[in-house]
C-alpha cells in the first residue's frame, strides 16, 4: 500500500508542476533569431537570487530585443533534484 501511495504522490507532483514564461519587449522587439541564454539560480523556493543575469548585457548594446524568462521542463527536472536544497533554476533568453 505504501508503494502505491508513494507512486501516486510522485505522479501528482509531476502532473501538478508547471512551466511559466514571461516575455518583455524592449524597443521594437527582436527582428532576428540571434539568441543568448543564461541560467538564473534562486534559493529558498525562488525568494533569494544566487546570481544576477543582466539582460541588458546579454543584448550586447542592441536597442531592440526581446527578453524571455522561463521555467522550462528541463528547469523543472533540475529543480526536482535541487529542490531538496530549495534551489530552483530559471532560464533568461535575449533575442536580438
Amino acid at each position: 500500500m505504501r508503494k502505491k501511495a508513494g507512486f501516486a504522490a510522485l505522479v501528482i507532483a509531476v502532473v501538478m508542476s508547471s512551466c511559466f514564461t514571461q516575455e518583455h519587449i524592449v524597443g521594437k522587439g527582436a527582428s532576428g533569431s540571434d539568441a543568448t541564454s543564461k541560467k538564473q539560480w534562486f534559493i529558498l523556493w525562488g525568494l533569494v537570487p544566487l546570481n544576477n543575469v543582466d539582460s541588458k548585457a546579454l543584448a550586447s548594446g542592441a536597442t531592440n530585443y526581446t527578453i524571455k524568462t522561463e521555467e522550462s521542463f528541463v528547469d523543472g527536472i533540475i529543480g526536482m533534484f535541487t529542490g531538496i536544497l530549495t534551489i530552483a533554476p530559471r532560464t533568461v533568453t535575449v533575442t536580438k
